[in-house]
């Protein structure tokens, strides 16, 4: 399985943010959308960074709630890893955990397509271990 086939099943709808927006406005769209990180992106739609719930965290422990006032550029990480959608999920899943991310946006040919979670690779790999051993089931008891 690839990461196209998970965004294809979970969606492409990747939210985003503009690094000039405050920390405040990026609360409030993680706490809208239900979701644990936002893709930022200038007006052509380049991805500049990421901003997630363990980045809000550390920077608020470090510089108060006056975090709340300033600029997501100031708190996003700017390193980021992407992911391409012909990456298998397994290679996907190992990145992840060797780098201890738990989002990946997806670029195809430059462009933002989709995002992955941590969650939504697990979940396609079970699917993926339950169908095996179902076949798996299938053709021991037909043997037998």
């Amino acid at each position: 399985m690839t990461i196209a086939d998970v965004v294809g099943t979970k969606g492409r709808t990747v939210h985003t943010i503009l690094p000039w927006a405050t920390v405040a406005d990026a609360v409030q769209q993680l706490n809208r959308f239900h979701i644990g990180a936002l893709v930022v992106n200038d007006s052509t739609h380049a991805v500049l960074g990421i901003l997630s719930e363990r980045d809000l965290v550390r920077e608020l422990a470090r510089r108060g709630p006056d975090l709340l006032n300033q600029q997501v550029e100031s708190v996003m990480t700017k390193y980021i890893v992407t992911v391409s959608p012909g990456e298998s999920v397994i290679r996907a899943l190992q990145r992840m955990t060797q780098g201890r991310y738990r989002h990946l946006p997806v670029v195809d040919a430059g462009q933002l397509v989709g995002i992955v979670s941590i969650g939504d690779l697990v979940k396609s790999r079970l699917r993926d271990l339950e169908l095996e051993t179902g076949v798996l089931r299938d053709g021991w008891i037909a043997a037998h």
